[in-house]
């Protein structure tokens, strides 16, 4: 994944030193979340996957519930631990929406900072993700975005239009809750990549940005014609960061970002075309008032409309956190104190990553009388 290169890459500009302490915290959040990832997907992993084969339904809400207890960690760090403030402005959204979101491509870790929100609506487990698929190659991880249903893509058309529409396709139960998140740019915002998308809108007669690129629309129109039925609206979301973009190691060792501004605009399905033509102009306009926020935010310092600061629980994360550490805790004694349980997690490492590779995704076994007839679940 590229990464935003802010304008100065002195450590003085970060909002808070790496000294030792924090450097020390960070290496043992990255060794918790590392190590909790791993065995919740060594044994949790493959059941989930299997239960696909009665129902899709329940697979889904099974993998949701634990997802979103590991999800909860990472709002807990950046709020509770690193101090991060998360500001939101816009429209009050309900809560168990299914949804589209767009959102504008700061950096490498935008995508994360959907989780303060999700959290706050109690969607934080259902949120899925259009990745390119380079990462779904990485151990651990990749497997886990195969199992969460995370949709990758090779950024060529040709190929991507039909696995697009294969695996959207699987999203239309409107009893399973879907966040799926877009971003239509296809890759971080930089000077340069911004440069380059100027001229070609120039050439085009397409707006001229100057703080987010220009949107690729066949995706976005891609995901409208396959699942508008089900949708109730679509998010468009507009980040920004006080000072300067920050990277994936600045979360683990919190010292950037001090703040994160999340403007957001509630469009009902209703209210977007119909037509591909007309609803890949409407996404470019708003593109067009993402670069406008943006332009405010850098003189103003935040988004218009600005909402009360919600605070999560700490109560509550500090369970979700226990649940966790406890599972955790459990699946290691079982693994290194037994030899029958060692062989099964190398058997499910071994099946994750040939699922994975392989882009398995099981479907219901009709003979099953409580499944048979019921394909959408």
């Amino acid at each position: 994944m590229e990464v935003c290169r802010p304008l100065k890459t002195d450590d003085k500009l970060k909002h808070r030193p790496l000294n030792p302490y924090r450097f020390f915290r960070g290496m043992i959040c990255l060794v918790v979340f590392l190590s909790t990832a791993f065995m919740l997907l060594a044994y949790l992993g493959p059941g989930a996957v299997l239960l696909r084969y009665l129902s899709i339904h329940y697979s889904r809400k099974a993998t949701s519930f634990f997802f979103g207890l590991w999800l909860s960690m990472w709002p807990f760090l950046f709020e509770k631990v690193n101090g991060t403030k998360v500001v939101f402005s816009g429209d009050d959204v309900p809560r168990k929406e299914r949804i589209l979101i767009i959102v504008n491509h700061r950096t490498e870790v935008d995508w994360m900072y959907l989780w303060d929100l999700a959290m706050r609506k109690g969607c934080l487990g259902y949120i899925k993700y259009i990745l390119k698929s380079s990462l779904m190659k990485l151990p651990v991880l990749g497997w886990g975005f195969h199992v969460l249903e995370f949709i990758s893509v090779d950024r060529k058309w040709e190929t991507d239009e039909t696995i697009l529409h294969q695996m959207l396709s699987t999203f239309k139960n409107p009893r399973d809750p879907l966040w799926l998140a877009l971003f239509p740019e296809g890759t971080d915002f930089t000077e340069e990549k911004c440069e380059k998308s100027k001229k070609f809108a120039a050439e085009v007669g397409l707006p001229v940005l100057t703080n987010v690129l220009l949107p690729k629309t066949r995706g976005f129109c891609l995901c409208l014609e396959t699942l508008r039925g089900s949708f109730d609206a679509v998010y468009d979301l507009t980040i920004a960061y006080k000072r300067q973009c920050p990277f994936f190691l600045d979360n683990v060792f919190g010292v950037d970002p001090s703040e994160v501004h999340i403007h957001i605009q509630r469009i009902p399905i209703n209210n977007i075309p119909t037509s591909n033509a007309e609803a890949a102009a409407w996404l470019t306009n708003r593109f067009k008032v993402k670069d406008e926020l943006l332009s405010d935010f850098k003189s103003q310092g935040q988004f218009p409309d600005q909402k009360p600061e919600e605070q999560l629980s700490t109560l509550q994360s500090l369970l979700n956190f226990t649940v966790i550490i406890a599972l955790t805790t459990i699946f290691t004694y079982l693994t290194f104190s037994y030899k029958l349980c060692m062989a099964y997690v190398s058997l499910a490492c071994l099946y994750l990553a040939y699922i994975t590779h392989c882009k398995i995704f099981p479907m219901p076994l009709e003979i099953w009388p409580f499944v048979k007839g019921k394909k959408d679940d």
